[in-house]
């Protein structure tokens, strides 16, 4: 039977963890897309904040108005 070092025990250990913080990481992502949901009105709002005409807008989607 072969004993791990400590520093390998240890190394197992940050890779648990680090994948747990990954996981928390997707999870908070997921939250935040149900807080904050994308959809058209969100869309438009923001880019006329960010001063866009309906023109620019329907120009950078590639569509002829």
């Amino acid at each position: 039977m072969v004993k791990k070092t400590v520093d390998e025990r240890i190394s197992v250990i940050d890779q648990k963890i680090q994948k747990k913080r990954d996981e928390i990481a997707a999870l908070e992502a997921q939250k935040q897309r149900l807080l904050h949901p994308v959809n058209m009105k969100t869309v438009m709002a923001k880019a006329k904040e960010a001063g866009l005409t309906p023109k620019e807008i329907a120009e950078k989607l590639g569509l002829e108005v």
